[in-house]
């Protein structure tokens, strides 16, 4: 799908916040056609005249931390055909109940077409923005970082990789074939952990290689083969104490399975480099963003 739906200005902000204008375009104009189902708003057309205009505010009903509003702007202004004009606070932005997100002012009925795709995004956007700041806060200044999953929304991955670095976490691959991860499946087909790591580093040499293990004997003989960054799953806090001491530093050593905000603080402090959650983006809660309609002339 072109970008040239887009107003240059909205492309401009998405590609400096590393989202690409053409697949934000796909996305939204697939979403204004599932709304639309090959009609008509029949609602907005019955009851709001066409010369109608007005200004639509996105308000947040909960304290939270912002994620998409050029992505709501981008809604505005693909549903209007670019008669709707918008403005949005910056992404990764704390905001409390009252605040305003974005405002969009034009014609009421492109207004009232675009509100709940523009709602669906940001809510979804700013919820998983704010469980990231959420595990952030949690982790304190310790150096650990909070990553992702894969565990996304099929066709929004992009999208909710990027709400989780505005909630101020790391991004882990973005898809199967910039990284491997050699997970327990992979070490049963391969015949053992060191034999899967090495066929992968064998087949594509240039590629970052993640190695999964489940007990400290399989971290050793991956250390060995010299992985440079190991997933340590379902390790107690006491036993990530001793995976760190075991690595002394020879690799990058990811916390997962069973981690909870309220042992954040505790898994940091063993020295981990990084807490994999996939709960930032399958599991979180959206904000609740409110829409109001103002200024109707």
């Amino acid at each position: 799908m072109s970008s040239e739906v887009l107003p240059e200005g909205i492309a401009t902000t998405l590609r400096a916040a590393g989202l690409d204008p053409a697949y934000v375009a796909d996305v939204v104009q697939r979403a204004i056609a599932e709304d639309l189902a090959g009609g008509v708003d029949v609602t907005s057309v019955a009851t709001v005249p066409a010369e109608q205009q007005g200004t639509l505010h996105l308000v947040a009903d909960a304290a939270g931390v912002t994620a998409g509003g050029p992505v709501a702007e981008a809604v505005f202004a693909i549903a209007s055909q670019g008669r709707v004009t918008s403005q949005s606070c910056p992404d990764g932005s704390t905001v409390v109940p009252g605040d305003v997100v974005v405002s969009a002012s034009g014609p009421t009925r492109d207004l009232l077409l675009a509100e709940r795709t523009a709602l669906n995004l940001l809510c979804r956007l700013s919820g998983i923005a704010t469980a990231t700041r959420r595990w952030v806060d949690a982790i304190g200044d310790r150096p650990t970082r909070v990553r992702d999953t894969r565990k996304t929304t099929p066709g929004l991955r992009a999208l909710e990789k990027y709400a989780v670095r505005c909630g101020g976490g790391m991004n882990h691959r973005m898809s199967l074939s910039d990284a491997a991860l050699v997970k327990d499946n992979h070490v049963v087909a391969a015949g053992g952990v060191a034999a899967a790591f090495d066929l992968v580093r064998a087949e594509f040499p240039g590629i970052p290689v993640e190695v999964e293990v489940d007990t400290l004997e399989q971290l050793e003989e991956v250390l060995a083969a010299g992985a440079d960054l190991v997933l340590i799953d379902n390790f107690s806090p006491a036993q990530m104490v001793e995976a760190v001491r075991l690595n002394a530093g020879r690799a990058r050593l990811e916390a997962s399975g069973g981690l909870t905000l309220d042992t954040a603080a505790e898994v940091a402090a063993t020295g981990v480099d990084y807490i994999a959650v996939g709960a930032l983006t399958h599991s979180a809660p959206a904000l609740d963003i409110g829409a109001h309609l103002w200024e109707a002339t």
